[in-house]
C-alpha cells in the first residue's frame, strides 16, 4: 500500500513556513490516527530536525527526555551528563549551535506536556519571545488532543495565543485518493473501504491487508483483540470527562434519531441540556448538524438534522456497541452476519451521499454545467427528501440529485419521483432553471442513457465507469 497519500495543501503550508526569513511557529493538531507524524516525519526527511514526542509522564520525565534528545542534536556530552531543572537551557543550547540549515524542533503530543504542568505553555511562551523568535529556527507543536491543543495553542486566552505564523487542522482523507491505496480495487471496493475507514490513514493500512471488507471487520473490528475494536472509547476517553453521555448520544444518532426533539426524548433527557454536549461532538469533528442547503438562516433553523459525520464510529456505533455482548461471548459470527445483512442498505448507502457530494465538487470544478454553484447539500421538507441540492444563486440554478447504492441499474422512476419532488422545493421557484443529477453505483437502464443523450439538464454519473 502506498504511504504518503494526498497532503499537498499541508506539506507546502510546512514548506514555506520553513522558507521564511527568520523563525516560524506551526500548530498542527488532529484526531488520533489521522497521520500527523507520517506528515512531518515526509516533511523533515531531509533537514536538520530534532523530533521529541512528549509521553503522559510527570514534566521532570519529559525534561530529561527532551534533554537526551537535544544533546544527541547537537552532539554535546556535556549536556548529556548536565542535570537540568529547566526548558530555557536546552532550547538556548540548540540556539547557540551553528547549522548549515534551518534547524526545525518538533513537540509532538504537545497537549501532555500542558497537562503534565499547566503552566508550560506560559513557560513556552517565554522560550518563544526569549530564545527562539528572533532566530532562523522552525518549531512545530503538535498534537491529537483537539480540545486541548486549541486551549494550550489557538484560544484567545491561552499565552500562546498570536504567536503561530501558521496553524493546520490535519483532517481525514477524501475517498477521491482511495485508489491510490488500493490501486487494483474497483471504484465499488473503494467505496465499501471507505465507508468504515473514512479517510483515517492508520484505519486503511490495516485495511489493506484484507482481501475484502468483510475480512477486514472481522480481523480488525469484530476480534476483541482488534486494533479498532475499542477505538471509539480511545477516541473519547481524553478528550471528554463523561464518556458514557457522549456513547449515549451517538448510539441514538446512529440508530435513526436525527432530530433534537428525537434523540432526548430517547434518551430522557431536556433538549436544553443536550446542546453542550452535541457541540463539544461538533467541535471533535464527530457530529455535523445539517439543514436544508435552501435554508436562509442556518443557525437558528429548526429543520436541523445531527448526523455522525465519521464513518469509522457511524459503522462502529450502528454495528459493533449495539452488539458488544455477542462479541465479547465469542459469537462474534452472530454479528458478522447481521453486518452483512444490511450493511449496504443501512450504512454504505449514506456514505455514498457523501461520496456523490465530493464528486459534485470536482464536478463543478470540471465545468459540467454552464455555471458554477455556490452551495451544495442535501433538501427536505415534512414529506419529501432530496440527497443532493445544490444552488447557483447568481444564475438562479438549481441541481437536484438522488444516489442510488443499489445492486441493479438506476431507471427512468428514479428520474421522474426526482422532478415530481423538485415541486416542493420553494427556492426561486418562478425563476430559476433546474438541472438533475443521478449517481448510480450499479450503472443505468438502456432507456435512460437513451432519454439523458437527448436532454442537457440531466447528467448520469456512474460509478461502473470508473
Amino acid at each position: 500500500m502506498k504511504q504518503f497519500v494526498d497532503r499537498e495543501l499541508e506539506m507546502e503550508t510546512l514548506q514555506n513556513e520553513y522558507e521564511r526569513d527568520g523563525s516560524a511557529l506551526v500548530v498542527l493538531y488532529g484526531r488520533r490516527r489521522v497521520g500527523k507524524t507520517t506528515l512531518i516525519s515526509e516533511f523533515i526527511k531531509d533537514k536538520k530536525a530534532l523530533f521529541f514526542l512528549a509521553s503522559e509522564e510527570a514534566e521532570a520525565q519529559n525534561r530529561n527526555a527532551f534533554k537526551e534528545k537535544v544533546a544527541e542534536f547537537i552532539d554535546s556530552d556535556l549536556l548529556r551528563s548536565a542535570d537540568i531543572k529547566n526548558w530555557d537551557v536546552l532550547f538556548k543550547s540548540i540556539m547557540d549551535t551553528h547549522f548549515e540549515s534551518k534547524p526545525v524542533i518538533v513537540l509532538d503530543e504537545f497537549q501532555y506536556l500542558g497537562k503534565a504542568n499547566p503552566a508550560f505553555p506560559s513557560i513556552f511562551q517565554r522560550i518563544w519571545e526569549e530564545i527562539l523568535k528572533d532566530k532562523s529556527v522552525m518549531v512545530i507543536l503538535c498534537g491529537s488532543l483537539i480540545s486541548m491543543m486549541e486551549s494550550q495553542t489557538l484560544a484567545y486566552g491561552s499565552p500562546l495565543y498570536g504567536r503561530r505564523t501558521a496553524q493546520i487542522r490535519l483532517k481525514q482523507i477524501p475517498f477521491g485518493y482511495y485508489h491510490e491505496f488500493f490501486p487494483n480495487k474497483s471504484r465499488k471496493e473503494l467505496i465499501e473501504m471507505y465507508s468504515v475507514t473514512g479517510g483515517v490513514p492508520k484505519y486503511i493500512e490495516l485495511f489493506s491487508e484484507s482481501k475484502d471488507i468483510y475480512s477486514a471487520i472481522q480481523k480488525c473490528v469484530l476480534n476483541r483483540s482488534g486494533y479498532l475494536y475499542d477505538e471509539p472509547h480511545f477516541l473519547l476517553q481524553q478528550e471528554v470527562s463523561e464518556v458514557g453521555s457522549y456513547f449515549s448520544i451517538i448510539k441514538a444518532i446512529a440508530a435513526g434519531n436525527s432530530k433534537l426533539s428525537a434523540i432526548s426524548s430517547i434518551l430522557e433527557i431536556k433538549s436544553t441540556s443536550l446542546t453542550k454536549y452535541l457541540k463539544t461532538l461538533i467541535d471533535l469533528d464527530i457530529l455535523e448538524r445539517e439543514v436544508p442547503i435552501t435554508e436562509e438562516n442556518p443557525e437558528k433553523s429548526k429543520k436541523g438534522l445531527y448526523k455522525i459525520k465519521d464513518n469509522y464510529l457511524r459503522f462502529w456505533f450502528a454495528f459493533v456497541y449495539p452488539n458488544m455482548s455477542f462479541i465479547e461471548s465469542g459469537h462474534s459470527r452472530i454479528v458478522m452476519n447481521k453486518i452483512k445483512k444490511s450493511l449496504v442498505r443501512n450504512h454504505i448507502a449514506f456514505v455514498y451521499e457523501d461520496v456523490c457530494k465530493e464528486r459534485m465538487w470536482e464536478l463543478n470544478a470540471d465545468d459540467a454545467w454552464p455555471f458554477n454553484f455556490t452551495k451544495l447539500g442535501r433538501y427536505w421538507d415534512s414529506k419529501d427528501e432530496i440527497d443532493i441540492a445544490a444552488l447557483d444563486p447568481e444564475g438562479k440554478n438549481l441541481i437536484l440529485g438522488e444516489c442510488k447504492y443499489w445492486a441493479e441499474p438506476v431507471g427512468v422512476s428514479v428520474l421522474r419521483d426526482l422532478e415530481a419532488k423538485s415541486d416542493s422545493v420553494a427556492w426561486e421557484r418562478d425563476n430559476r432553471k433546474i438541472w438533475y443529477v443521478l449517481f448510480s453505483a450499479s450503472g443505468f437502464t438502456d432507456e435512460l442513457k437513451a432519454l439523458a443523450e437527448s436532454r442537457d439538464d440531466l447528467l448520469l454519473c456512474d460509478e461502473l465507469d470508473n
